[in-house]
């Protein structure tokens, strides 16, 4: 049975924390944009680390913006192990994370289907004849 908090998502919160100020501090090319680390899923053996990211400013690429990060994802992770007591330096994997997105995306027809809705009612309301009161 695993422990509630195992050592490869101690390892994985680590290395998100280590990433976000490294890709903020250290990768100065403009293509990158505004990048968030929004997860990291490490393998069980420590060897692989799923890095998911998300990309605020949507006028850039993101395809160009995970090249650039896959590009300099060795860079990355040597400085990952100086700054972090591990034997061995899992290897990053970056992979957009589309929740960011869909979430936005979601909210927004959920606004609009409120809207139409109040709409709706209003028009209804202003169509109906009143009704004289029978007392």
């Amino acid at each position: 049975m695993p422990k509630d908090f195992s050592r490869s998502r101690r390892v994985g919160e680590q290395i998100q924390r280590e990433l976000a100020v490294l890709i903020q501090q250290e990768i100065k090319d403009p293509r990158l944009g505004m990048v968030t680390v929004s997860a990291v899923d490490v393998s069980r053996d420590l060897s692989v680390a799923k890095v998911f990211v998300t990309v605020f400013d949507e006028e850039h690429d993101m395809t160009q913006t995970l090249d650039v990060l896959n590009r300099a994802a060795g860079f990355l992770r040597h400085w990952l192990g100086k700054g972090m007591s591990l034997r061995s330096v899992p290897t990053l994997k970056f992979i957009y994370d589309a929740s960011v997105s869909n979430g936005n995306r979601l909210s927004s027809l959920i606004d609009q289907a409120v809207t139409s809705d109040h709409d709706k009612h209003q028009e209804q309301d202003l169509e109906a004849p009143e009704q004289p009161d029978q007392d």
